[in-house]
């Protein structure tokens, strides 16, 4: 996927996804806003209208959110709180096709959330994120491609959460073990998409999305052993490390 603009419209990274306007990932607390500039201005008019619908009286067979939608809470640039704000684009890109062919989007690429830093917590980090559009989809399809994924990477010790994510359901926190820090460690969030998000940009109603955003950092500290994140991203970073150690590690 093109993930290369950090900067992102609140739409295509909260609204977009059906993250309701009131929600807290909005506030500042969690996400960096862009002062300049302030606002984006390019939207889809015709998909625009149809979120601002299912957000504020519903549709598709879903209630909404009941409350006012605001375009200008929509135009406000943010530093992308996570890059499914590009599968949000690229799924829309998709639905505009004639016909519908089922596709896979994968990245890998850096995201920005106003966090308190600690031993697992960066304000910058990367996500891997991966998509899959086709016909009849289901939560057991992505757990096989979750279990199929973390084998290769040799991080057996999984377990998978239910959670809520305005976008997804049902959805699914996904955590691995850390033997250094003695604990289960959360390394990613997946789901299905909503009707709420699919179906507004046009894509057929028998046609399912599953996806999930893992962490880069989190499984690189499980696999090598590495007790703080900060070890590997930051100041902090040891460039003797950096310096001592092959480019690419592949386990035979």
């Amino acid at each position: 996927m093109p993930t290369n603009n950090f900067v992102e419209s609140s739409f295509w990274n909260f609204d977009a996804l059906f993250v309701p306007q009131q929600h807290p990932a909005r506030d500042v607390q969690d996400t960096f806003f862009v002062s300049d500039p302030a606002e984006a201005t390019s939207f889809p008019p015709d998909y625009l209208e149809r979120v601002r619908t299912v957000h504020s009286k519903g549709g598709y067979g879903s209630a909404g959110y009941n409350t006012e939608w605001s375009e200008a809470e929509t135009r406000k640039n943010i530093l992308r709180t996570h890059t499914t704000a590009v599968s949000a684009r690229m799924l829309y890109k998709l639905a505009q096709q004639k016909e519908f062919t089922p596709a896979k989007y994968f990245s890998i690429d850096r995201v920005f959330r106003n966090e308190n830093l600690d031993a697992t917590h960066l304000a910058e980090f990367h996500q891997i994120e991966g998509v899959v559009a086709d016909y009849d989809l289901s939560l057991g399809h992505l757990i096989g491609i979750l279990h199929a994924f973390f084998n290769k990477l040799g991080i057996t010790k999984l377990r998978f959460k239910p959670a809520y994510n305005p976008y997804t359901e049902p959805s699914m926190e996904v955590f691995s073990y850390h033997e250094g820090l003695k604990k289960w460690v959360e390394v990613g969030n997946s789901g299905v998409f909503r009707p709420e998000m699919l179906l507004p940009m046009g894509l057929p109603e028998n046609v399912s999305v599953i996806a999930w955003g893992l962490s880069l950092e989190r499984p690189t500290m499980i696999k090598y052993g590495v007790d703080n994140i900060r070890d590997l991203v930051g100041h902090k970073v040891d460039l003797q490390m950096v310096q001592a150690n092959p480019i690419c590690r592949l386990d035979k």
